[in-house]
Protein backbone atom coordinates (compact mmCIF):
# COMPACT_ATOMS: atom_id res chain seq x y z
CA UNK A 1 0.00 0.00 0.00
CA UNK A 2 0.76 3.29 -0.71
CA UNK A 3 -0.94 4.91 2.21
CA UNK A 4 1.42 7.09 4.62
CA UNK A 5 1.46 5.38 8.22
CA UNK A 6 -1.27 7.01 10.10
CA UNK A 7 1.04 8.90 12.71
CA UNK A 8 2.29 10.79 9.33
CA UNK A 9 -0.82 12.02 9.20
CA UNK A 10 -0.86 13.87 12.48
CA UNK A 11 2.74 14.11 14.07
CA UNK A 12 4.89 17.20 12.03
CA UNK A 13 8.21 16.56 11.86
CA UNK A 14 10.69 18.86 13.13
CA UNK A 15 11.10 21.16 10.56
CA UNK A 16 7.40 21.14 10.07
CA UNK A 17 5.85 24.68 11.38
CA UNK A 18 2.41 24.03 12.20
CA UNK A 19 0.51 27.20 10.75
CA UNK A 20 1.91 29.56 7.89
CA UNK A 21 0.21 32.22 6.01
CA UNK A 22 0.34 33.67 2.56
CA UNK A 23 -0.69 36.83 1.48
CA UNK A 24 -2.91 36.62 -1.61
CA UNK A 25 -1.58 39.65 -3.14
CA UNK A 26 -4.38 39.63 -6.12
CA UNK A 27 -7.01 40.22 -3.47
CA UNK A 28 -6.68 42.72 -0.95
CA UNK A 29 -7.10 41.69 3.00
CA UNK A 30 -6.72 38.25 2.16
CA UNK A 31 -4.70 35.65 3.45
CA UNK A 32 -4.48 31.72 3.22
CA UNK A 33 -3.38 29.79 6.13
CA UNK A 34 -1.75 26.38 5.93
CA UNK A 35 -2.29 23.87 8.09
CA UNK A 36 -0.51 21.08 8.62
CA UNK A 37 -1.44 17.47 9.17
CA UNK A 38 -5.56 18.86 9.75
CA UNK A 39 -8.57 18.13 7.95
CA UNK A 40 -12.11 18.83 7.46
CA UNK A 41 -12.74 18.80 11.38
CA UNK A 42 -10.49 21.73 12.31
CA UNK A 43 -11.14 23.45 8.95
CA UNK A 44 -14.92 23.64 8.96
CA UNK A 45 -15.18 24.87 12.66
CA UNK A 46 -12.19 27.62 12.01
CA UNK A 47 -14.10 28.95 8.52
CA UNK A 48 -17.58 28.85 10.05
CA UNK A 49 -16.37 31.20 12.93
CA UNK A 50 -14.07 33.12 10.70
CA UNK A 51 -18.14 33.78 8.65
CA UNK A 52 -19.65 34.92 11.76
CA UNK A 53 -16.70 37.94 12.23
CA UNK A 54 -18.56 41.30 11.82
CA UNK A 55 -15.33 42.16 10.02
CA UNK A 56 -14.26 39.12 7.79
CA UNK A 57 -15.71 39.48 3.87
CA UNK A 58 -15.10 35.92 3.31
CA UNK A 59 -13.89 32.80 4.84
CA UNK A 60 -13.25 29.38 3.37
CA UNK A 61 -11.46 26.00 3.55
CA UNK A 62 -10.10 23.13 1.20
CA UNK A 63 -8.58 20.03 1.46
CA UNK A 64 -6.12 19.75 -1.33
CA UNK A 65 -5.64 16.21 -1.55
CA UNK A 66 -7.03 13.31 0.83
CA UNK A 67 -3.63 11.60 1.07
CA UNK A 68 -1.75 15.12 1.53
CA UNK A 69 -2.73 16.01 5.26
CA UNK A 70 -2.72 19.66 4.57
CA UNK A 71 -5.70 22.15 5.18
CA UNK A 72 -6.21 25.84 3.40
CA UNK A 73 -8.04 28.44 4.99
CA UNK A 74 -8.72 31.58 3.32
CA UNK A 75 -9.94 34.86 4.88
CA UNK A 76 -10.37 38.21 3.86
CA UNK A 77 -11.22 41.22 5.55
CA UNK A 78 -12.98 44.37 5.54
CA UNK A 79 -9.56 45.95 6.02
CA UNK A 80 -9.72 47.56 9.14
CA UNK A 81 -8.06 44.20 10.76
CA UNK A 82 -5.40 41.79 9.08
CA UNK A 83 -6.55 38.69 8.13
CA UNK A 84 -4.00 37.22 10.73
CA UNK A 85 -5.51 39.48 13.44
CA UNK A 86 -9.16 37.70 12.74
CA UNK A 87 -7.74 33.85 13.06
CA UNK A 88 -5.78 34.47 15.83
CA UNK A 89 -8.53 35.76 17.75
CA UNK A 90 -11.07 33.39 16.10
CA UNK A 91 -8.45 30.47 17.46
CA UNK A 92 -8.29 31.96 20.94
CA UNK A 93 -12.08 32.49 21.19
CA UNK A 94 -12.52 28.63 20.17
CA UNK A 95 -9.85 27.54 22.44
CA UNK A 96 -11.86 29.18 25.50
CA UNK A 97 -14.70 27.69 24.39
CA UNK A 98 -14.04 23.98 24.23
CA UNK A 99 -11.57 24.79 27.69
CA UNK A 100 -14.78 25.55 29.06
CA UNK A 101 -16.58 22.92 27.61
CA UNK A 102 -14.26 20.31 28.92
CA UNK A 103 -14.14 22.13 32.24
CA UNK A 104 -17.97 21.28 32.34
CA UNK A 105 -17.94 18.14 30.64
CA UNK A 106 -15.27 17.27 33.91
CA UNK A 107 -16.92 18.77 36.31
CA UNK A 108 -20.73 16.50 35.49
CA UNK A 109 -18.49 13.54 35.29
CA UNK A 110 -17.23 13.97 38.41
CA UNK A 111 -20.32 14.71 40.14
CA UNK A 112 -22.40 11.97 38.92
CA UNK A 113 -19.46 9.51 40.07
CA UNK A 114 -19.84 10.69 43.49
CA UNK A 115 -23.54 10.39 42.82
CA UNK A 116 -23.17 6.78 41.58
CA UNK A 117 -20.65 6.13 44.45
CA UNK A 118 -23.00 7.25 47.18
CA UNK A 119 -26.23 5.23 45.74
CA UNK A 120 -23.96 1.91 46.06
CA UNK A 121 -22.83 2.65 49.58
CA UNK A 122 -26.64 3.31 50.74
CA UNK A 123 -27.88 -0.01 48.84
CA UNK A 124 -28.44 -2.73 51.23
CA UNK A 125 -26.16 -5.60 50.77
CA UNK A 126 -27.62 -8.69 49.18
CA UNK A 127 -26.53 -11.70 51.92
Amino acid sequence: MNAPDRFELFLLNDDEKKITEQPVTSMSSTSDFILKKEDHTLGNLISEHLKMHQKVHMAGYKIAHPNVPELFIRVQTDGTVTPREVFVEVCKQLVAAYGHLGREFTREYELRRMADAGNQDNQPNGS
